[in-house]
């Protein structure tokens, strides 16, 4: 059976005019689907008999209940889900004052090797859906108190761009879940031609892993920088006008001796001028067969400061989850491959 959860206004249009049902029957769904708590096509109550025995024939709602969580001592938790491809991925949910944010995963594993990642050392096993995208939040258990979503679980969104715009359409649309895109973060580590659809397309805010500022060095890290590199990154993102709400930010993970030194923060002044972002450090977790270690807590505050003072708004965002691998690049599910 084919799942509803995850279709778009159009596609359910598509679908209802095939069966020879009014048109409206459309929007009628995506309210169903979108903002009620339903489970099955019969709870559809406003639709005729006749539209759920048709829709019954073929279709299912989609929603799949979470497989295992756990939770961390600081209250963040990790929520498996099995998948259409039969795998699993990983799902963070990180309570904070009046701030909760879920973070999604959009691939099972991934292309990009970066070095500093779990996720990358997994491999790739295949994109999600739209539909696998949203039941992330919408099957939790805290979904109805989320109030920021952040695309930066397991995989590379703009590596499987077609279903992240779909979900995004949906979370953002008024037929959809109504939220607002200024709540939604989507992450990428430069893949030019998908992140310019991406920003002509969305108004969710963007965030780059730049983890260096120098060639050879984010190289190394992250081999996706031999097809595209920072400078030409850079370049796409200066051609943008952001606006004063929507946000350009740079990932920045920090490692012992590689890239937290003062000629880093010279680089990154120097090639982020004109550029109206902020930079986020983070702690690096430590991963098994990987030669990079953490950067100093001293460091990464000498590190802060000195880009602030240099008027690069910069923070250190906190490991949240640790305790339970759902840290910053700690997510994977490669012990459950089969």
């Amino acid at each position: 059976m084919e799942p509803l959860f995850g279709k778009t206004k159009k596609e359910l249009q598509q679908i209802v005019a095939a069966m020879g049902l009014p048109g409206f029957t459309a929007g009628q769904i995506a309210d169903w689907l979108y903002k009620k708590k339903i489970g099955t096509i019969e709870e559809m109550t406003n639709l005729s008999k006749k539209a759920r025995e048709l829709l019954h024939e073929k279709y299912s709602i989609g929603l799949e209940p979470f497989t295992s969580v756990q939770v961390s001592s600081d209250g963040t938790k990790k929520y498996l889900f099995n998948t259409s491809l039969e795998k699993y991925v990983e799902t963070a949910y990180i309570p904070d004052r009046d701030r909760h944010t879920v973070c999604v995963s959009t691939q099972v594993g991934c292309k990009m090797g970066c070095l500093f990642c779990m996720t990358g050392k997994q491999g790739f096993q295949g994109n999600l859906t739209a539909g696998e995208i949203l039941n992330q939040l919408r099957s939790i258990e805290e979904w109805e108190s989320v109030t920021n979503i952040v695309y930066m679980g397991m995989g590379e969104p703009m590596d499987n761009l077609e279903a992240v715009m779909k979900s995004l359409e949906i979370l953002t649309s008024d037929w959809g879940f109504a939220m607002s895109a200024r709540r939604i973060t989507v992450s990428t580590i430069g893949i030019i031609p998908a992140m310019k659809i991406f920003l002509e397309q969305s108004e969710a805010h963007l965030a780059v892993s730049l983890h260096s500022p120098f060639d050879q060095e984010r190289k190394m890290l992250m081999p996706v920088q031999q097809a595209h590199s920072l400078n030409a990154v850079l370049e796409e993102i200066r051609s943008w006008d952001f606006g004063r709400q929507r946000r350009v930010s740079f990932e920045y993970i920090m490692f012992k001796g590689l890239n937290d030194t003062n000629a880093h923060v010279n680089e990154l002044v120097k090639i982020l001028h004109g550029i109206r972002c902020r930079i986020n450090l983070i702690r690096f977790h430590p991963i098994p067969d990987t030669p990079l270690d953490t950067s100093a807590n001293a460091t990464i505050i000498a590190f802060k400061e000195a880009l602030n003072a240099r008027g690069i708004v910069t923070t250190i965002r906190a490991s949240r989850g640790e305790d339970i691998h759902a840290a910053c690049g700690l997510l994977s599910t490669k012990t459950m491959m089969a």
